[in-house]
This record gives structure tokens, sequence and C-alpha cells, in this order.
């Protein structure tokens, strides 16, 4: 392989699927693919917003309605273009009407193509965002996987008392770490079996002792393959809070075959891979843990700081006791186009059930001190 360009490009003999200047129409409802447990996971279609351009369409949940005239104004001040184009319902049937246009959905499930069918990219999805699928293919490739034992449904495991422990017992399908069990021994083990469906595809993992865990992020394009940003994750125990960009280590080399693999098998679009940083006597290892083939939270930051010429920032959910975007007060913290620094909106309607996400520009000591002023006044 050979690579070029300002954002490392990835050249793929794959045919090229994904949507390029036309204009597009977007759906990101995370419903078909989220877990119960995501607070206001019926509200995150907004966050789409600052990835469009004017001539293209978005659909959003008609209750953040009332939020768009504050949304626009704040993208208005901060200098980020977006489309004017909003169909305020979620159905996927809507996407029928606009035949000619491309498409951006946040995951391409079984609702997705039904909806604008293209079987070779569902089914590397489907394939891919099996955990235990993405452990068998890495091993075929040679990627440096943690120790693994997958199953097809829960079942006990004879001499699981000589696996390595600490462990995870985790579901082989999930989103932003939920279901997932750290276990110290075999009884531990035990009590999360407990807590799987008979018929749950599942996984029990050694515990990676990272220095961090990094998103490495790729784009498949209407011409190639691209490396877009590499940030490293901000994590509250398992679950995914922020990212920060740029990261001290950029190792596109641990995942770069599955990527070339699930583009000539039909990826599209957006879709990155979490990679844990370990320290040993010979320098970093980097160690995939999974794919995500979709979108993810540091899919919409980064796009949006690739908009504006960002190049060193931090994203992070926060919680709010507001529920009204127009209440959060951004006076002398919001972004600043000529100085590069400040806050952007990301996540905006979620603020309905009191937690927002938003990116922060600047370098560290000045992201901190943005920081702690939002926090207050949230």
């Amino acid at each position: 392989m050979r690579y070029e360009g300002g954002y490392e490009t990835m050249k793929s003999t794959a045919r090229i699927l994904h949507h390029g200047s036309k204009p597009c129409i977007y759906n990101h409802d995370i419903l078909s693919c989220t877990h119960d447990d995501v607070t206001g996971n019926h509200l995150y279609s907004g966050r789409a917003l600052g990835l469009t351009k004017p001539e293209d369409i978005i659909q959003i949940n008609p209750f953040l309605k009332n939020l768009w005239n504050d949304i626009t104004a704040h993208y208005s001040r901060v200098e980020l273009d977006h489309t004017q184009h909003v169909l305020w319902d979620i159905s996927l049937e809507r996407m029928k009407l606009y035949p000619k246009m491309d498409d951006s959905f946040f995951f391409f499930g079984a609702r997705e193509n039904n909806s604008r069918p293209a079987r070779s990219w569902f089914k590397v999805v489907e394939h891919i965002n099996d955990k235990n699928n993405f452990i068998a293919l890495g091993s075929h490739l040679g990627l440096d996987t943690p120790k693994t034992l997958c199953f097809s449904r829960k079942r006990w495991l004879a001499g699981i008392e000589n696996f390595s422990f600490p462990c995870y017992v985790k579901p082989a399908l999930s989103v932003a770490g939920k279901g997932i069990y750290r276990c110290r021994n075999v009884t531990e083990v035990i009590q999360a079996l407990a807590y799987f469906a008979e018929d749950v595809p599942l996984q029990i993992q050694e515990e990676v002792h990272a220095e961090s865990f990094l998103n490495l992020q790729y784009e498949q394009t209407v011409t190639e393959l691209k490396r877009r940003e590499v940030t490293e994750q901000i994590l509250d125990r398992f679950t995914h809070v922020g990212n920060q960009y740029p990261s001290k280590y950029t190792p596109w080399e641990s995942v770069d075959p599955m990527a070339d693999w699930l583009v000539k098998k039909g990826m599209r679009g957006i879709f990155a891979f979490d990679v844990a940083v370990i320290n040993d006597k010979h320098g970093p290892r980097f160690i995939p843990i999974e794919c995500n083939p979709r979108f993810n939270g540091a899919s919409y930051p980064s796009a949006i700081a690739r908009k504006l010429g960002i190049d060193q920032w931090v994203s992070r959910e926060m919680s709010t006791r507001h529920r009204k975007l127009s209440e959060i007060d951004l006076s002398s913290i919001e972004y600043d186009p000529s100085r590069k620094t400040g806050v952007i909106l990301v996540n905006w309607g979620t603020i309905l059930v009191g937690k927002i996400s938003v990116l922060i520009a600047g370098p560290e000591y000045l992201r901190a001190q943005i920081g702690e002023k939002l926090a207050e006044r949230l």
C-alpha cells in the first residue's frame, strides 16, 4: 500500500461507493443500534447538523424544533456553515423520496438497508459489528488483538479458572461500553453471566493494562480510503465521554490491514477502531480492541474541527441543569474564529434531558480554563 496526502490516504482496489460532491440527505438517528440505557438516545439526530453543507438535507427529531433558532444562531456566530433544509421527521421512509441524493447514516443496519438498499455495505457492517467476528478477523490478518474467548451464546466454560484475571465479560454487540463487566475471579464471571440472556453472543477478554485508548477514524470517500483523525479517548470507567486531539500516537499500521479488508468487502463512509496503548520494555504496543463500523462519538467534533481548521481540541459530554440552549451563557467562552479557541456545541438536542456535548478548541492550558468556566455555567 502507498500513503500520500495531507490526511494520509490509503489507496484501495475496492469499488468506490461513498457519496461525493452531490447533495446528501442525513439521517443520524441512533435508535436502531443504541443501548436502551443511553439517556435521551432519541435526541441524538441533531448532532449531525455540523457535518452538513448548505445544499444538504437533514432529518431531525421534531422534539428539537424549538431549539433550532438558538443552535443556528450559535453556528452563525462561530462561522460553521450547515444546511437550512430540515425534515422534522426521522422516519427512514422519507429518504425514499430523494433517490437522486447521496445518503449519510449513523449506522447502516437492516432498517437502513431496507430504505436505501446496499447489500454489501449492510453485510460487512453486520459482520464486523460483532466483536467475536472482529477478533477472528484480527487473528486472520495478524493484528495484535487481546486474548479473547468467543461464544455464540451463554454457556459455562470448563477451565475458565485458568484464564487470565482480571478479565471482562461483555456482549459481542454493544454500544458505548454498555453491558461490560470486570471480573476478578471465577465467582465474578459466574455472577456476570447471570446478566445475559441465554442466546446472547458474548466474549471473555483479558484485561489490557493500557496507558490510554485511541480512536482511529477512517472514511471511504468517492476516490479513496482516507485516514482521518487519531484521537485519545476520555473514559468514565468503560463508558466513552469524550476525545482529545491531537494524540501522542498515530498507529495506523495496527489496523490498516483490517480497514482495507472492510472497504474491499463494501464498507462506506466513516468507520473507526478502538486501540489500546500499552508500554512495555520494547516500547509502545498498539492493541486493536474493536471496530465501530459507523459514525462514533469522535466523528462529530472531529468533522467540525476539520471544517473550521481547528488543530487542537477536546470534546466532552457534560451534565447541565438547563433545558434550553438559550439558558447557557457562552459569553467570553464561545468559539472565536479569529483565535480558533472556545466552545462549540456538538450534540445539542440532548439538553432536553440535561446533558450536552461540546468541542473546546485551543491549547491544553486554555481548554482547561474554558472547560472550568463552562462547567460552572452549566
